[in-house]
């Protein structure tokens, strides 16, 4: 069965994409992403050198054929600032598919969602492809769909927080009225939390603390992979209904007396 995760006019078979940050070095980062069979890998543009080749450089550990480079707008705090660092990434030649972070506040790391409506508006209108980062607000959600936002990134918990999905009855009201596909942002911190959000029916998880910040960071990639990839077909196949009482695991029609 053909099972994709759909961005734009791109199809993908893995739904974990994994960001590069926190890594001790470049090497272990291309070896955790290996682990996690991740297609897309997120890269914050103000954080991490992917625009000069004069220096050392994420792009050379990624194979670009094998890898398909998200930017990302992490540590921007205006609509300014965002919208220039997508037009820097897309100058250097990384393409027009952008994760889209405002940041409102420096304790939490909520978006600021005013800020965020106005930079996707304006990134959309200029042809990139906009995966915007928000709350787990299905309004809001709603608002960057009709805006033509390629996806919807709802966070589960606070970025680093490990947390997990805090609101599910939230994710399950966006994921009820979402016409584009719904990753779950921000907040994973273990293989069970991954499951969960795909068990939901989210269409993909996008995770780097739970696996950067583990005492095992390949092995806890590997677990990541397999955690989706659990959950998006134990979704598929559709979970019994929850129950009270016990049911027989045996049927009783036809036993002897």
């Amino acid at each position: 069965m053909s099972d994709f995760l759909k961005l734009g006019d791109r199809s993908f078979k893995s739904r974990l994409i994994v960001g590069t940050g926190k890594y001790k070095d470049f090497r272990e980062t291309q070896k955790a992403i290996e682990a996690s069979g991740a297609e897309i890998v997120t890269v914050a543009v103000r954080r991490v050198n992917i625009t000069d080749p004069g220096k050392e450089n994420l792009l050379d550990y990624l194979d670009p054929k094998k890898y398909t480079i998200l930017p990302n707008t992490a540590g921007c705090y205006t609509v300014e600032e965002a919208v220039r660092t997508c037009r820097l990434a897309r100058e250097a030649g990384i393409g027009a598919l952008v994760k889209l972070e405002v940041i409102g506040d420096d304790k939490t790391l909520f978006p600021d969602i005013p800020a965020t409506l106005e930079a996707a508006r304006i990134l959309i209108n200029e042809g990139f492809i906009v995966l915007p980062y928000v709350n787990d607000d299905p309004v809001t959600a709603k608002k960057l769909e009709e805006m033509g936002c390629a996806a919807v990134m709802p966070l589960a918990a606070p970025i680093g927080s490990g947390l997990g999905i805090r609101n599910p009855y939230n994710i399950r009201i966006i994921l009820e009225q979402a016409k584009v596909p719904v990753i779950v942002d921000a907040g994973v911190g273990t293989a069970s939390d991954a499951s969960v959000a795909m068990e939901l029916g989210c269409d993909g998880v996008l995770m780097n603390t739970a696996i950067a910040g583990a005492k095992d960071p390949i092995l806890m990639a590997e677990a990541m992979r397999l955690a989706v990839d659990a959950g998006r077909k134990a979704f598929l196949a559709g979970r019994i209904a929850k129950k009270l009482y016990a049911t027989a695991s045996s049927p009783l029609d036809g036993v002897l007396g």
